[in-house]
């Protein structure tokens, strides 16, 4: 343990002394990308069909989905919370506008409209019950995941309902003057990094993850900040489900099952802190990425799903582990 406990000073006296000092610190800031760029160089070693355009466009869109979620779930751990119900909010927002097109009859605008609307509402429903409630955000959010889930099955009956030609859009390469989903991901990407970086409400979302009490003690509109970022990731979550209904121009009452926890996953890789108070964009944009080319090279080199979970299972805790790292040196 004594020779353990010295290792950390040892480095950081020697890393004050050597070049390489930048470089050094920038990797441990910077752990995602890094292991982005490791993963990418080992997949096209194993693979040359790794790097090609088409399967790099494949990437973007498998990851796109998950980013969105992602986007909306760095708000809510950003301010220290948990939502456990992007995944069934996304299916029901997709689910309420393909039914507002199919059996209501509604103009496709409209209907895309309603879907994002119903993501935004559950979102203020967790929030309202989470700020003013008092509900733990696990519990408060795990009965929306409940809610969300069944009301996307009692409206579909179990089955795919069609979606009007405006979501369809969202799912097709002629999204965003023909940068498709991706486009659409990177879009998003950059309102997270706006809301965050560049906004007072963002800035108050760090100060009550940082410190909830010293927030308000601030003067800091506590209550406000957490129904704002609890509506914000239900209208991400809307957004990343009319896009999966988008892709396949129906609404599936089974879509975006677990995708829950590889938001969370994607938020922590990109090195955010469940604790609060840390976390940006760009960070959850490279997580996300990142669980799509792991999940993409393995499919090419064809190993089974069941092993794909494990090997995210060790990314997810070597993120964490540098996180862990990176706060030591910091001190």
């Amino acid at each position: 343990m004594k020779k353990t406990a010295g290792i950390l000073p040892v480095i950081r006296s020697l890393s004050k002394k050597s070049t390489w000092d930048p470089i050094l610190r920038w990797m441990l800031n910077n752990g995602a990308l890094v292991g982005l760029i490791v993963l990418c160089v080992a997949m096209f070693i194993a693979t040359p069909h790794f790097l090609t355009v088409p399967n790099l466009l494949n990437v973007g869109v498998q990851a796109a989905t998950v980013a969105i979620l992602a986007f909306g779930m760095t708000f809510v751990i950003v301010a220290a919370g948990i939502d456990l119900s992007v995944g069934s909010v996304a299916a029901l927002g997709g689910m309420v506008s393909a039914y507002s097109f199919s059996s209501l009859g509604l103009p496709g605008w409209l209907t895309l409209l309603i879907g994002l609307g119903t993501g935004l509402l559950a979102g203020l429903i967790s929030g309202i019950s989470i700020a003013y409630g008092k509900l733990p955000a696990f519990i408060a959010t795990l009965a929306m995941m409940s809610i969300a889930r069944g009301a996307t099955l009692v409206i579909s009956q179990g089955s795919p309902v069609p979606s009007s030609k405006s979501v369809n859009t969202l799912g097709s390469n002629q999204c965003l003057f023909g940068t498709g989903v991706p486009g659409l991901m990177a879009l998003a990407g950059v309102i997270c990094w706006f809301i965050l970086s560049r906004t007072v409400i963002g800035r108050s979302m760090y100060a009550v993850g940082g410190n909830v009490e010293a927030a308000r003690l601030s003067g800091l509109p506590v209550r406000k900040v957490l129904i704002t970022v609890y509506t914000l990731s239900g209208l991400f979550a809307a957004l990343a489900g009319l896009v999966m209904t988008g892709r396949l121009s129906s609404a599936q009452p089974q879509a975006a099952v677990g995708y829950e926890l590889d938001a969370i996953a994607a938020v922590v890789i990109g090195g955010a802190s469940l604790s609060g108070g840390s976390g940006k964009a760009t960070g959850t944009l490279v997580g996300a990425i990142l669980l799509a080319v792991i999940r993409n090279g393995l499919n090419i080199l064809n190993v089974s799903s069941f092993w794909q979970q494990i090997v995210i299972g060790f990314v997810i805790a070597i993120a964490v582990g540098f996180d862990v790292i990176r706060n030591k040196t910091a001190r």
